[in-house]
């Protein structure tokens, strides 16, 4: 007997702790969700940049300066103007990509032209300072947005360093531009 009121009362003790619950659960409603799609960008080089023919007028060099938005071109040193051909052009660019978003460009620092044929002596040259202006910008810039049709575009100049006893002929030579998004 003295068991079986032991073991009652334990089960009742048991019995009056046990919490007892209701199950419930909340909902918010409205909870916003998103996703920002953006297209690849792409760039299209549609001028090369070229400084166009330049007389050497002494050994000691000089540079040349074209300017981003324009083709009159600045001489200092032993360098001037050619009415020859090729003329001067600045590089320019076409830019695609998600409409209104904005972008920057990255552009070299130096880039060296090479006069291919001629492997002695003075047979290459350095391009820097380039910039770039955007389509209707006032001034120079390394940002722009795209419009609403996803498209912008952009001109490039720089500065030609012509060294001493330069070795007169073609020179050619490649860089990169990269534009990404902000």
């Amino acid at each position: 007997m003295k068991k079986t009121i032991i073991i009652l009362a334990v089960v009742l003790m048991a019995g009056f702790t046990t919490k007892v619950m209701a199950q419930t659960s909340a909902t918010v409603t409205g909870t916003t969700a998103g996703a920002v799609l953006i297209t690849a960008m792409t760039l299209t080089q549609t001028a090369p940049l070229h400084f166009g023919s330049i007389v050497l007028t002494d050994a000691l060099g000089g540079t040349v300066v074209l300017p981003s938005n324009s083709t009159t071109r600045g001489f200092t040193g032993g360098v001037a103007t050619s009415a020859a051909t090729p003329l001067a052009t600045n590089a320019a660019y076409n830019v695609t990509g998600t409409m209104l978003e904005t972008y920057a460009v990255t552009l070299p620092t130096t880039t060296v032209v090479t006069h291919v044929p001629v492997v002695t002596g003075v047979n290459t040259m350095d391009i820097t300072s380039m910039t770039a202006h955007f389509l209707g910008a006032g001034a120079d810039a390394v940002t722009s947005a795209l419009s609403v049709s996803g498209t912008d575009s952009f001109t490039l100049g720089g500065t030609l360093s012509v060294k001493a006893a330069q070795v007169g002929g073609v020179y050619a030579g490649t860089f990169n531009v990269t534009v990404d998004y902000n």
